[in-house]
């Protein structure tokens, strides 16, 4: 099957979009199936009014109609609401061309957050969006439900995985400060609610891993805290592992990678009971989650490392990309079947 995944977010951020996409790319590959990515990079872009690090693609559709004429996709998966997204939902509405798409970010929550827009209006947007697609494909079961809840329609799950090789339990990089060090890892901006973790009366030291439009707000208001910035590979790996207990307290992701890649090293978590985090810390063995962030980061201490690798081990990103591809092909099936 010849695939056209359209993503506003790619490399070189990084984030769980990136990471997903990229994986299910290969993964597509490994299956036999012909995949091109269509990105920012093959686009003039201008920077993200609130995240400048973000690059948004400048009216792509000509562009973007050209390229997917050209490329004749058997199936075509639209990733993001950004401006590309927006373009290859045009392209598919003018051709008849049924599509997927897949909800990775809250983007009502996200926009509220940074903008007086009532959440209402965000939904609307996004109902209108997804509204064409054949598959909109979700990570958990508590997004699923969210949506619908919505009145999105044709929800469907599509879980995740973690490199297993990368992420793993290592010794040998030393941490800043005494133990135990309590560990952010991602985006420095406001919808991470990262300022919850670092306002909290914990032992030992407390770790943030990443860059974002926050960062230097935070590292000024919060001096006892360690930023270290972006890492990547084996250095980010050793850095997650390197953690006693992994602090997420976001309450606005869906999935949450870098959950499975902290248990994936053997580092509990700690985290709210919202979406994402409770579709994730299944098991009271492998983190804790409590409505006072400083309560489930002293249970989570008290978990086995063990048990949070073992755990991980489940989700692979050979098992994830069978479930995107069963979505491609129930939607293939689905056109011939009208079609004849």
């Amino acid at each position: 099957m010849k695939i056209a995944i359209v993503t506003d977010a790619w490399h070189p951020q990084i984030n769980g979009v990136v990471n997903t996409m990229s994986h299910t790319r290969d993964q597509l590959n490994l299956f036999g199936h012909q995949v091109e990515m269509f990105t920012p990079q093959s686009f003039r872009t201008i920077p993200c009014p609130t995240y400048p690090s973000i690059r948004l693609s400048l009216a792509p559709g000509t562009k973007l109609s050209r390229l997917l004429d050209d490329y004749a996709p058997d199936s075509i998966h639209i990733a993001t609401e950004g401006p590309l997204g927006f373009a290859a939902r045009n392209w598919c509405k003018r051709r008849n061309h049924d599509f997927t798409t897949s909800y990775h970010t809250q983007f009502p929550q996200y926009v509220s957050l940074r903008a007086p827009v009532p959440l209402s209006w965000g939904y609307h947007l996004m109902r209108w969006f997804h509204g064409g697609s054949k598959a909109v494909m979700v990570g958990t079961k508590s997004v699923k439900r969210e949506l619908e809840e919505q009145r999105f329609q044709r929800v469907q799950l599509w879980s995740r995985g973690v490199d297993t090789k990368l992420f793993r339990p290592q010794q040998g990089t030393s941490m800043p400060g005494e133990r135990p060090v309590s560990m952010y890892v991602g985006r420095v901006a406001v919808e991470k609610n990262i300022a919850a973790f670092l306002e909290l009366d914990l032992p030992g030291s407390k770790v943030v891993v990443g860059d974002g439009p926050d960062m230097q707000k935070l590292s000024q208001e919060f001096p006892d805290v360690h930023f270290v910035g972006f890492k990547v590979g084996e250095e980010l790996a050793a850095h997650v592992a390197a953690a006693d207990v992994f602090v997420f307290p976001s309450k606005t992701d869906t999935f949450g990678l870098v959950l499975l890649e902290a248990l994936a090293c053997g580092v509990p978590v700690a985290a709210y009971p919202v979406t994402g985090p409770i579709d994730v810390i299944t098991d009271k063995k492998i983190g804790c989650l409590d409505h006072d962030l400083k309560t489930a980061v002293t249970g989570a201490l008290k978990c086995h490392r063990q048990d949070c690798r073992e755990f991980a081990l489940q989700y692979t990103w050979e098992k994830a990309t069978r479930s995107f591809e069963e979505h491609l092909v129930h939607c293939q099936e689905e056109t011939t079947v009208i079609c004849n």
